[in-house]
């Protein structure tokens, strides 16, 4: 939910240049200016709509990006490269949207609506509402992320003990919602705390991994029967885990107020892991979620160390500035 940059810069391509022995120091010269479009360097931060309170970010097709708000429900879309980007979708009052993601064979954007208790779908080519599923009482549940697979959404409430399923058949459309009742460590619940948070998933869809923001832990879960278990990683800080990112067998866990981003690389049977990769940052202002493009990893700032938005606090003072991160994985 919620010091330097490391492998700062992107690799340069020389233009093409004839070196004739008559011209040799006006090629060096050419060689070592030149700098073609396609390699020109991504902004490394990328401002939001002042006020904005935002909490997840997801990317779509190219260099698309989108970020949700917490305060408003509202969506703003982006474009990584240029940095330019608008509110794209503006939420009926009384919404809210924490982690989101992107179903592109069927243009489709999952929302989990936090507070409300609701999870939202959008049409990503015009911002039109698809369907909203009340999953659970407002106010008493806390929708917050979302994995999309090859055949449903999954959701984490982090008040309760459960993942919440939207069911997605080959033509994009969708089915009735369910609750899957966890069972197994995942379903350790601390009242009054941020329980389950992240969630990813394995590429073919059959496995689940889930933090749990309050332990520091993460867990794989089946997501037909709900049965969990452990995977054992040294070195996660309980109180800051968030967003997840799987990565082929290297699983990126934000750890939000320790402005940290931690790369673990998973045995191959999920059962355990090591953290191999820490990324700091002096952009990171309690980052929330993680998405990747290419070999940039985009992290939306919070900023929850000047208030939580309501319900939960007053939030940021009026005024402050949000921003999307973007650093290179390594």
């Amino acid at each position: 939910m919620l010091r330097s940059l490391s492998c700062r810069g992107i690799g340069r391509r020389a233009a093409n240049v004839r070196r004739a022995a008559a011209c040799a120091l006006v090629a060096v010269a050419c060689i070592a200016t030149a700098t073609p479009a396609s390699a020109r360097a991504y902004p490394e931060s990328i401002p939001l709509p002042v006020d904005f309170q935002p909490e997840g970010i997801a990317v779509g097709p190219g260099s698309v990006f989108y970020v949700s708000s917490i305060a408003s429900g509202d969506i703003y879309r982006g474009d990584l490269r240029t940095g330019a980007g608008a509110v794209f979708v503006d939420a009926p009052t009384g919404s809210a949207a924490l982690g989101l993601k992107v179903d592109q064979p069927h243009h489709l954007l999952f929302v989990a609506g936090g507070p409300t208790g609701a999870a939202y779908v959008y049409d990503t080519r015009t911002g039109a509402s698809v369907a909203t599923y009340q999953f659970a009482p407002s106010g008493a549940s806390l929708l917050n992320d979302v994995v999309v697979t090859r055949d449903a959404a999954y959701f984490t409430d982090s008040f309760a003990p459960v993942l919440y399923k939207i069911p997605i058949d080959s033509h994009g459309t969708l089915g009735a919602g369910s609750t899957i009742v966890l069972t197994g460590p995942a379903a350790s619940f601390i009242p009054g705390a941020f329980n389950l948070n992240g969630i990813d998933a394995t590429p073919d869809g059959s496995t689940l991994i889930v933090s749990h923001a309050d332990l520091g832990q993460v867990f794989t879960i089946d997501p037909v029967t709900g049965s969990s278990e452990v995977i054992d990683v040294a070195g996660l800080v309980p109180g800051t885990l968030d967003g997840l990112l799987l990565q082929g067998r290297t699983l990126w866990v934000v750890e939000n107020f320790a402005n940290t981003l931690v790369g673990v690389t998973l045995s191959p049977d999920l059962s355990s892991g090591a953290i191999t990769s820490v990324i700091q940052s002096p952009l990171f202002q309690v980052p929330a979620t993680v998405a990747r493009h290419g070999d940039r990893l985009a992290l939306v700032n919070t900023r929850f160390d000047l208030g939580f938005p309501p319900p939960f606090g007053p939030g940021a003072p009026p005024g402050t500035e949000f921003n999307v991160a973007v650093v290179r994985a390594h």
